[in-house]
Parts: structure tokens; sequence; C-alpha cells
């Protein structure tokens, strides 16, 4: 029996509630983003110094933002591999060898030795650690997102659409204060030579939660009838990129005001306080956790006013105001602490609201037979397109032409957003 929208359960005993399916999205999403956010917070914090120390200050954060990079490279390719592994062996294991995948190179992160010990081969393990997280992050896609948003009634799509994005501020609250503990809690030496590890293995453990809360729900005979049910199928790359290889390419880049900002309000200001005074870390880390709850408000909110007035006007509401905030940004990342505090505030106010609705901008325009596929793709284009190398080349910007052409980065891309969600409107109308 098919899954119906607001049901409790299935007349199947074992059926498989929408509470159940929000927590394993939630849950699943959180862990991702909690890993994203480790890794990021170290790029600025720890590897600078410890495998980067033959360079400045600046260039050893631009270093690690390359390294931070690889993994949205890297992504698609896993998609590329892991849709093969389910078409030919099924989606719980392709979830379980993704997510075993991450976990291992999240660990293999921790283990890794710095340059004082390993020299260049160091940067190299580094790398391949990074890369294996983003070949893994490809594999993790479980459609449980697209079948949550594909049973949703059609007044409740925008509430739907949201549950997904709660996962980022989640993640980013988690690793943020596990950081403020750390730095506040150990001297600097140790802080550089072990602590910062630590992360790494608490993330590895949240991958282990993560994985058999969802293969609770991905395993199980009944969410294989709705998948199949819903045409919910992975389908060849080269047949989706034919079939809805437009569509691919207008979703990869109409997020991408919301992904830039995504960077542009956490991990860049990061960087730029840490630049100006490593001593002001805390405190700014301190800010992004209660910023965070102001994120988790917003994207909540943002499922209540897209099912009001549209998730497309919406998002363009949302692009429009990311522009006129990037030409403000900079003047307050620049005005001391109350400056920061209100760059943080308004940004993660625009970017919950934006953010809670960018996932499924177009997924519904995708036929049902390669919407499983497609939206993968679409998710990997848009993190590569919009904020693989958002935090480097904001730094190269503020760093060489000063912080209002980081303010000008941030503007193409809402120009870039408008213009993507005014092409959708009009093929829809043809």
């Amino acid at each position: 029996m098919a899954y119906q929208a607001g049901s409790a359960h299935d007349t199947d005993d074992h059926g498989t509630s929408p509470a159940e399916i929000a927590i394993g999205v939630i849950i699943g999403r959180s862990s991702e983003f909690f890993d994203f956010f480790v890794f990021a917070i170290a790029s600025v914090l720890v590897f600078p110094r410890v495998m980067f120390p033959f360079a400045t200050p600046l260039d050893g954060v631009m270093l690690s933002f390359l390294v931070f990079s690889l993994a949205f490279v890297a992504r698609p390719f896993g998609t590329l591999f892991f849709m093969w592994v389910d078409r030919k062996y099924g989606r719980g294991l392709k979830l379980t060898a993704a997510l075993l995948l991450l976990g291992c190179a999240t660990a293999g992160i921790a283990f890794t030795p710095d340059y004082s010990l390993a020299g260049g081969y160091a940067i190299v393990i580094l790398c391949i650690m990074r890369i294996a997280q983003g070949l893994a992050l490809g594999g993790t896609w479980d459609g449980l997102a697209s079948l949550l948003a594909m049973n949703a009634p059609e007044r409740h799509r925008g509430w739907y659409a949201m549950i997904p994005q709660l996962g980022a501020p989640v993640g980013l609250f988690v690793a943020s204060a596990l950081f403020v503990y750390l730095l506040t809690g150990m001297s600097e030496t140790d802080f550089l030579e072990w602590g910062w590890r630590y992360p790494f293995f608490v993330a590895f453990a949240i991958n282990v939660v993560a994985l058999f809360a969802r293969l609770r729900i991905v395993v199980t005979p009944e969410y294989e009838r709705q998948f199949q049910s819903l045409e919910l199928q992975p389908t060849r790359i080269r047949e989706t990129l034919s079939a809805e290889g437009t569509n691919i390419l207008i979703g990869a880049f109409t997020p991408l005001a919301t992904f830039a900002l995504f960077h542009m309000v956490t991990v860049f200001p990061l960087s730029w306080v840490y630049l100006k005074s490593a001593a002001d870390v805390p405190a700014f880390l301190a800010v992004e956790i209660g910023t965070a709850f102001i994120c988790l408000a917003a994207v909540i909110g943002s499922g209540a006013l897209a099912d009001r007035i549209g998730r497309r006007a919406l998002l363009l509401v949302c692009a429009v105001a990311i522009g006129i905030y990037a030409l403000v940004a900079p003047r307050l990342l620049d005005g001391g602490l109350v400056g920061e505090f209100f760059f943080m505030v308004a940004g993660f106010a625009l970017l919950g609201f934006s953010f809670g609705q960018s996932s499924g901008a177009v997924a519904s325009r995708f036929d049902k037979r390669y919407r499983y596929t497609a939206s993968a793709l679409t998710s990997d284009l848009a993190w590569l397109f919009g904020a693989g190398f958002a935090p480097l080349v904001a730094l190269y910007l503020a760093s060489h032409y000063g912080l209002f052409s980081s303010g000008a980065y941030l503007l193409s891309g809402s120009i870039v957003t408008v213009m993507a969600l005014l092409l959708s409107q009009r093929l829809e109308m043809r």
C-alpha cells in the first residue's frame, strides 16, 4: 500500500509513520552538517597551524579552505558510484557503505599526523580523507526527504520541505558548542596537539547513530514498497541528464544565494575574526551558537510562510533581501563586536528563511521516474557552485580588495538566484 500523508501508520503493523521518516531525515542531516561544521571550524582554527605551519596565517587559512573544497568537487562522483551500487545491490547496502566510508574518513582525520611529524605526507593524507568524505556524502542520499515531500498535502508542502533543513542549525550548534568547550577548557598547546581531534571522533559516533536511525526505515519492506509505488528509483546518470538536464541546471543555480550566504555567515566570518584576533574566536563561536537558534526558528517559520505565499515567492523575496544584506554586511562585520553581532543575527535570520525552502525548489518539476537521481545531482551541483569555494573566494577578495568585495560576491549569487527563479517560472508557464 502506498504511503498516505498525514496517516499515523499504514495498515501494515510495520508501516512507517510520517514522524519516523521526519526523525530519520533530521538525524541524518544533522550528522552530515555536524561533520561539515567540524571540518569547517578546524579549517580555520587547526589546519593552518598544524598542517600548513610554513605559510603565513592568511595563506594557511586559504590553503585549508582549498582542502575544504575538495569534498564538494568529489561529491558528484560519489553520487555517480553509489547510484550504481543502489541499482545493483539496493539502497540499504548503498547507505551502509556510504556512511561507513564517511565515518572511517572522519575518524581518519582524527588520526592524521600533523606536518611536524609527516611533512607533506600529512597534507596528502588530509586531502585523501577529505575527498573520501565528499565521495561518501554523494552516497548518503537516501531519498527520505523526497519521500516526505512527495507525500505532503498540497497545502503543507512548504512545511514538509523545511524538515530536512533543520539539520543545519542543529549541526552548527553542536559543533560550535564542542569547539567552545575545548577552546576554553584546555590550553592552546593541548588543543593543537590532541584536543582538536576529539570532535572528529564524536562525528564518527554520530554517524553510527545516524546509520541505524536511517537503516531502520530504509531496509523495511514497507519503505521499499513506498518507493516503488512512488517510482523513486535510481536511474542511470546519462539517462537522467538527458531527460532532466535543464531542470537540474536550473535547480543547481536556484539556491546559489542561499548557499553562498550559508558560508558567508558561518565559515568566512570565523576566518576573518580569527585572522584579526584569535582571542576573539571563542566569543564569536558563542555568538554562532546563539544565532543557530535564530536560524532554527527561521527555518521552521519558512515552512508556514511558504505554504501561505508560495515557495518560489518566498525564495525570490529572500534572494532580494540577501542582495540588500550583501551591501551592508561588510560594514557590519567590520564594526567591532556590536557590528559582528548584528551581522550574525541578520544573516542567520535570512539564511533560515531561504535555506528552509532551498532543497525542494525545483524537485517538484522532475518527472517521478528521475526525481530520486535528479534531486541528488541537483543537490551536489548546488553545493559545488554555491558553497564549495565560497569561503576561499570570499576570504581572498576581502583580504586583497577589502570586505566590500566579499559583499559584491554575495550580491552576484543573489542576482543568479533571481534569474534562475524567473527562468524556472517562465518554463513552467510554457
